[in-house]
């Protein structure tokens, strides 16, 4: 019995002296095994991250409001035609709240459709015209506007000049939604869209520039970043920490923009971006470009956006801009 114990003993020593050395020669095998629990994924972004409480966000775009605040956080931004042909801005955080967003401005009639695919979002904006404030009460939308908070939530920015001069803190705002309005609010339960591969059909390209009337954007592709910078009227787009604002995926889509039936206090017509129906449009994503279609049966149904062979577009995992335009898009290829 004494040399059993003893055989036990020189087992356990051994193991114990097995298990330092590889630790020693090979230290990275228990961190290897450890990171094989699962990571959850943001499915606005495709990385890594949380999904917390989305929140979407109308942010001015005119000259005078940029730099944007809080705007590099977004993961997904809608650029989207106004009055005068100027272009605004709906932001949507999922992964990461900034603490100051602005200049906040207010809604209009294509957000109602943008938006509704996401359920009971909670919307922040300045205000609206009169006649669309009950349309936008009647929209499954958790309504945040300036209108109905304090000050302390949406606040004015000293540096600034109104009308652009309106910044947002978000994550107040939230609190606010939950513990004072018992607003439901929403997390993603699955992605818009898929990650993968992109289609084979997809070209090299340097640039793109997508027009309105009245406003004009150009994403550059930066090979050292992996990314697209982004142009605002021939200019770099810089966010208010003087960064150049970068993203990984642009998707230009081709819509229908016509007359609403809303108007500016100065007499303008809002237009209405119809992102119902179907059309075409373009991805781009690690400095390449492929035509997409694009096809949209209900306003509560997300898009479904797939190449030339009619299989699923694919996005690279990051942040995603898309851009609804009804003008001809310019495009930069590389010198053969």
């Amino acid at each position: 019995m004494k040399r059993f114990f003893q055989s036990i003993a020189l087992i356990i020593s051994l193991s114990v002296i097995a298990a330092v050395a590889v630790q020693l020669i090979w230290p990275e095998i228990e961190i290897e095994l450890l990171d094989q629990t699962p990571k959850e994924i943001n499915y606005l972004t495709g990385q890594e991250g949380t999904n917390q409480l989305l929140l979407a966000v109308k942010i001015d775009d005119t000259k005078e409001a940029h730099p944007q605040i809080g705007l590099k956080q977004a993961d997904l931004v809608y650029v989207e035609q106004v009055e005068a042909g100027l272009t605004r801005l709906l932001a949507i955080y999922s992964s990461t709240l900034p603490d100051v967003i602005g200049p906040i401005r207010s809604a209009r009639i294509s957000d109602i459709d943008i938006l509704a695919p996401f359920g009971r979002i909670a919307f922040a904006y300045s205000g609206s015209q009169t006649k669309m404030r009950p349309v936008l009460s009647a929209a499954n939308l958790n309504i945040l506007s300036a209108e109905r908070n304090p000050p302390s939530i949406f606040d004015r920015d000293k540096q600034r000049n109104s009308p652009v001069n309106m910044i947002l803190y978000p994550s107040l705002l939230l609190k606010q939604a939950q513990e004072r309005y018992k607003m439901e609010l929403v997390t993603l339960t699955a992605s818009p869209w898929s990650f993968g591969d992109l289609s084979k059909s997809a070209q090299d390209l340097e640039w793109a520039k997508i027009s309105w009337p009245n406003a004009t954007y150009e994403v550059r592709w930066n090979s050292d970043l992996n990314k697209w910078g982004i142009y605002f009227d021939n200019e770099v787009n810089l966010d208010s920490t003087n960064q150049q604002l970068m993203i990984d995926n642009a998707i230009i889509q081709n819509v229908k923009i016509e007359p609403s039936i809303y108007g500016d206090k100065f007499g303008g017509i809002t237009p209405l971006s119809v992102t119902t129906g179907s059309g075409s449009g373009y991805l781009l994503r690690d400095g390449k470009v492929v035509a997409i279609n694009w096809q949209r049966e209900a306003e509560d149904t997300f898009t479904r956006w797939f190449d030339a062979n009619g299989d699923d577009m694919n996005l690279t995992p990051g942040k995603t801009w898309v851009f609804l335009s009804g003008s001809p898009v310019e495009f930069g290829y590389p010198a053969k």
